[in-house]
């Protein structure tokens, strides 16, 4: 037995208001319908929490989980990126657009982020020349990438971080429209975009697999992460439950890293390997804005999945209760991490998966294999 960690968050925001705090912001016009700058939603968040230090370190917004890292010590880091690393002003009219100056983007080295998933609906808000920046700036920063590129060939490539002497990690990158991808991002033969699911089918399952099997050895860890769905809500539809379970079942996916809600959804262990539907936002600037409070979306989790390298099983699950203030990452007290216990154990039953919050306040997950795998979605 190989045991290999991972470290796996939710949406990772780095633009707009947290862009401003840090030491190299872009310009602050943003021409939202209702906000012009993202200065404002530094003042929303210093409006609900308190005076917020300008600049900040690099280091700043990742507070209290650059420590778990260090407890844990993940073989990968890997984050959903929703956010373009760009100068560009070729904005997409679009409404909400974020951007983070490349100066900035050593708050991602801060905190020894391995790969950035970047399938998702913001990483082409500043067109293709502000996509073309974002994979040269995290290139150059040494940090790898999945899911976007300068070209399909390169879009559709996995992100590879070595784990141990015989063992990689290789990480896919996939976004479907009900994330709010445009299908016009997709990357092409001569234009940069993203990988674009068109569709949750088992055909698009299986040509997910034929990528897998080429490059996966014995001994890798493969993990999907796939930016799709509502931003609200705990409801998985019957087509993200069988597109999951098939990348398990038949493409040699180990891990389904799934983002796009704004606050974490149900965990399932299908085949003894893990499902994560939705792992809520880590990083934003939404603190100070009203709405939707019954999600508590200011709350977050830190996923460290051990899986067994040789067969992908998933050994255990340690989380990690975060809470968002000041526009930064601080540890949850011990009600709100009975708050999220309480929600994983809620919507985790009908997948067989319960929580237990521990005397540390990390929650641990424990599971039974579904006994029918057609389990309904209520």
């Amino acid at each position: 037995m190989t045991p290999v960690t991972l470290f796996l968050c939710g949406d990772v925001m780095t633009g707009r208001g947290i862009d401003q705090i840090l030491p190299h912001p872009c310009d602050p016009a943003i021409g939202e319908p209702y906000v012009d700058t993202a200065l404002e939603y530094v003042r929303l968040a210093e409006d609900a929490s308190g005076p917020i230090p300008r600049p900040v370190l690099p280091s700043y917004v990742w507070g209290d989980a650059l420590e778990e890292l260090d407890r844990v010590k993940p073989q990968a880091r890997i984050v959903n990126l929703e956010t373009a690393v760009t100068r560009s002003d070729d904005r997409v009219p679009k409404g909400i657009n974020y951007r983070m100056s490349p100066a900035n983007a050593d708050c991602l080295s801060a905190a020894a982020i391995d790969v950035c998933t970047l399938a998702n609906n913001h990483v082409l808000d500043w067109g293709p020349s502000g996509l073309v920046e974002t994979l040269s700036t995290l290139r150059a920063a040494g940090i790898r990438s999945a899911g976007a590129g300068n070209d399909r060939s390169e879009a559709e490539a996995p992100a590879a971080v070595p784990a141990g002497r015989h063992s990689r990690i290789l990480v896919f990158s996939f976004g479907t429209e009900s994330s709010g991808i445009p299908p016009s991002w997709a990357a092409t033969a001569k234009r940069p975009g993203v990988d674009f699911l068109p569709d949750l089918s088992a055909s698009a399952a299986d040509r997910i697999g034929a990528r897998v099997r080429a490059v996966k050895r014995q001994g890798d860890v493969a993990v999907a992460s796939v930016h799709w769905g509502e931003n609200w809500g705990y409801a998985i539809s019957p087509a993200r439950m069988q597109f999951a379970r098939r990348l398990i079942e038949t493409a040699g996916i180990d891990v389904l890293h799934g983002h796009s809600s704004h606050h974490p959804q149900a965990i399932e262990v299908f085949r003894g390997k893990l499902i994560l539907y939705g792992c809520g936002d880590f990083i934003n600037d939404y603190e100070g804005i009203a709405g939707h409070e019954e999600f508590r979306s200011d709350l977050g989790l830190m996923y460290f999945p051990t899986v067994d390298a040789e067969s992908g099983k998933l050994l255990r699950l340690e989380l990690g209760p975060m809470r968002r203030k000041r526009l930064q990452v601080r540890h949850a007290s011990r009600d709100e991490a009975r708050w999220l216990r309480e929600l994983l154990d809620r919507e985790g039953r009908r997948f067989g998966t319960s929580a237990r919050l521990e005397a540390d306040r990390r929650i641990a997950l424990d599971w039974r294999e579904a006994p029918d795998p057609r389990i309904p979605n209520v």
